[in-house]
């Protein structure tokens, strides 16, 4: 049973013999938190686990014979304000008199096979209903009539717990929410480090570490989408866990707009983690017998380190949130013909660059901005969803069958959630625009965002996207969003409704994209913002690849790609071999060192093929496949950071196959050192250490054990003299090598 219930105390524990669970039902009738981590046998009164019996000077209480009982001292699990807790509450209710005070009792608890869908929301799932239980506990308060639902979903063969909440109204009056977290959680101490991933354009999901600290820690986005600057996740470790050893708790907000994701730290050193949608800006209206349902939050806890919280957050993802066709098919090696031609393009260009990427071995060809409207530079025609004819005079159809005859698939950018104050679709819709009444309109990217708030909208684009796919018959779409929002306001919603603009935008946003995956399953989505801005879980459940950052850089996307790694698979990173200089820092990198990066993720090129040298055009060949005989291990496999980037000069990781009988091993060294190491060796994890290796099939091989205690042997490195043995040197090394068991 994933799902232990003791009947006398109301005591609900949650185990699947990796992880426990454990909350309890208070003498007030709220929710009173008691365990988190390690699993625990399952026993009929975990009561002694209680500690609130110690009254305190300074506290408030609720009930006069027991001064000791105060929500502040108290471990909950969805806390409100006003009930003599005075940290950050997990929901704040308006009502109609002006009070703000909520007060939910337990009434009762449900228990479901499987997982249920989260209507209109992305969320994780189960192919069959053994695979997990959810427990769902309702609450109710009386005197206002509202019910809330908490869902607990525990899986059966990961470390994984999933929450959400929802509020129904069964007043005949209108409530207005003001704050609903998706879940909340009180830690018995504050002894952590706070991990999380920022960043900006460029340089998305950097490695941050903090010491929790009193007070308020917290990451969030205002910017209606997840954001460059903060991914939707966090995750707590022990002071001494490392990547591999030690206690860690990671939590994902399956989510793709604004969120806050925090750590409060109170005045007695407890911890209370809190993720959902962030309150600044948020109300929605409740009428009469209508419900709000939260999005989901992913905990995972992990025994052995940061890296085991990574693959369980994978294993979860692959299994659980991907979805469809591309959920276990190979991705396509696929180029793009933005680096090589930007706007200036005709039909003939394109095909030439198709040609010689089919002879090169690659298999999609997608194309870029620019092939619709008038549209030459980016200050016009998004939303003019039709072929540009000065470039494409025999049509889109015409060229997706030159291409195909070519040998590959077919792919094509939109970018359907804006739109261009110079294009024939704003003349005729000015008020689709996201716009606030007599205030000025902001620009970005010399564009504004449409108002997916309201369904006609979401319907025009559908109507236009779905009419393109069958006409060219797409295998691919790269879905960009470039511009976070501004001057937010829609003209369909009422002035006491205008608070559920971004979250009702999203919603249209995700409507969208469940029907044209409904309609197309064939097609591979893979969504964008301006590189790595909406780069979520939510975004996961409809687009399986996401493109991890504009930037290309190899040297920059060792970090990019190392710390997108604390938490998604790798084949969710679209990853390409650029051209040099590269187009975001004109840093030059050979060719191999680039795709030697670009190998572990979803491998592509962005580099016109017709300006390559045959040695170029050789090297290329030889890489692309490279990618395919190993592209079923680099999605299957488990990956483990060896060398981080944010604390050395190199970078190491592996991906072994499950049954561990082979690896894939990138190495790579920015800079030069001066007279190195005379022997560089390289600590390997997770092979067989009883097993015999071989290394890129020679015939000497290496025991598991050897390779992971002593280390593999990097290749001989320029020390200044030894030029007829060195077989490296210079800045921007790096090295790929594959391990086969004998």
């Amino acid at each position: 049973m994933l799902v232990n219930i003791n009947e006398d105390n109301h005591q609900f524990h949650l185990t699947n013999g990796k992880i426990s669970y454990i909350f309890h039902v208070l003498k007030n009738g709220h929710l009173g938190h008691l365990y988190y981590g390690k699993a625990l046998v399952h026993r009929d009164d975990f009561s002694h686990f209680q500690c609130y019996d110690n009254p305190t000077p300074s506290s408030c209480h609720l009930y006069e014979e027991d001064p000791a009982f105060s929500l502040e001292t108290i471990r909950q699990e969805y806390p409100v304000y006003g009930r003599t807790d005075f940290r950050e509450p997990a929901i704040s209710l308006r009502y109609l008199d002006g009070s703000h005070i909520s007060d939910f009792h337990y009434k009762t608890y449900r228990i479901l096979k499987g997982k249920p869908k989260l209507e209109g929301l992305p969320t994780t799932y189960v192919e069959h209903d053994e695979e997990a239980t959810t427990l769902q506990i309702i609450l109710e308060d009386p005197t206002r009539q509202v019910m809330l639902t908490l869902n607990y979903t525990i899986f059966k063969e990961l470390p994984v717990i999933t929450r959400s909440s929802q509020l129904t109204n069964m007043s005949d009056t209108a409530v207005y929410i003001e704050r609903m977290m998706a879940a909340s959680l009180d830690f018995a101490s504050s002894e952590f480090d706070m991990v999380h991933l920022a960043g900006a354009w460029s340089r998305e999901r950097h490695v941050k570490e903090r010491r929790l600290e009193a007070g308020i820690q917290s990451i969030s986005s205002i910017r209606g989408a997840s954001s460059h600057q903060h991914n939707p996740f966090l995750a707590l470790r022990r002071p001494m866990t490392t990547e591999h050893h030690g206690e860690v708790y990671g939590f994902n907000f399956i989510y793709s707009s604004n969120f806050l994701a925090q750590v409060e730290v109170d005045h007695y050193e407890t911890a209370r983690v809190m993720v959902g949608i962030h309150p600044f800006r948020f109300e929605w209206k409740l009428g009469e017998n209508e419900s709000f349902q939260s999005p989901e939050v992913v905990m995972v806890y992990a025994e052995h380190g940061l890296n085991a919280m990574s693959q369980h957050f994978h294993d979860f993802y692959r299994n659980h949130l991907i979805r469809g066709v591309w959920k276990k098919k190979d991705r396509p090696i696929l180029i793009n013909n933005w680096e090589a031609t930007y706007f200036d393009f005709n039909e003939q260009k394109l095909v030439s660059i198709a040609k010689e990427a089919s002879q090169l071995g690659v298999e999609l060809f997608v194309l870029d901005d620019g092939w619709f409207g008038k549209r030459n530079d980016d200050r016009t025609s998004l939303g003019d969803w039709w072929e540009n004819k000065e470039k494409l005079p025999n049509g889109l159809g015409y060229v997706a069958d030159e291409i195909r005859k070519q040998g590959l698939a077919f792919g094509l950018w939109f970018e359907p959630e804006m739109i261009s104050p110079k294009s024939e679709l704003f003349e005729e819709h000015p008020d689709w625009a996201i716009s606030t009444p007599k205030r000025a309109s902001s620009l970005g990217r010399n564009q504004r965002v449409l108002d997916f708030s309201r369904e006609e909208i979401v319907s025009y684009i559908y109507e236009k996207m779905a009419e393109l796919i069958n006409r060219t018959k797409l295998s691919y779409i790269k879905w960009d969003m470039n511009r976070y929002m501004t001057e937010v306001y829609s003209t369909a919603l009422a002035a006491d409704q205008q608070g559920e603009f971004f979250h009702r935008y999203i919603l249209g946003v995700y409507q969208l994209y469940e029907r044209l995956t409904e309609a197309f399953p064939h097609v591979l989505f893979e969504s964008c913002a301006g590189g790595g801005g909406r780069f979520d879980p939510g975004m996961f459940y409809y687009a399986p690849q996401a493109w991890a950052s504009d930037n290309t850089d190899a040297v920059e996307r060792l970090k990019i790609q190392y710390g997108t790694s604390l938490v998604y698979p790798l084949y969710s990173m679209g990853s390409h071999v650029s051209a040099v200089p590269n187009h975001q820092t004109l840093r030059t990198t050979s060719l191999e060192t680039r795709a030697n990066v670009a190998y572990f993720g979803t491998f592509g090129y962005e580099l016109n093929p017709l300006d390559l040298t045959a040695e170029e055009k050789d090297i290329i060949k030889q890489q692309v496949e490279l990618y395919k005989e190993y592209r079923s291990l680099i999605r299957d496999g488990d990956f483990y950071r060896l060398l981080s980037p944010f604390e050395k000069n190199e970078t190491a990781w592996i991906v072994v196959s499950k049954d561990k009988r082979e690896a894939l091993v990138g190495w790579y060294k920015v800079l030069a050192t001066p007279n190195p190491n005379k022997q560089a060796n390289l600590l390997l994890k997770g092979l067989n250490a009883e097993a015999e290796y071989t290394i890129n099939g020679n015939d000497a091989s290496h025991f598991g054990d050897e390779l992971m205690y002593q280390g593999v042997a990097l290749p001989i490195e320029f020390n200044g003299v030894n030029k007829e043995k060195a077989e490296r040197g210079g800045d921007f090394q790096s090295y790929v090598f594959h391990l086969r068991q004998r």
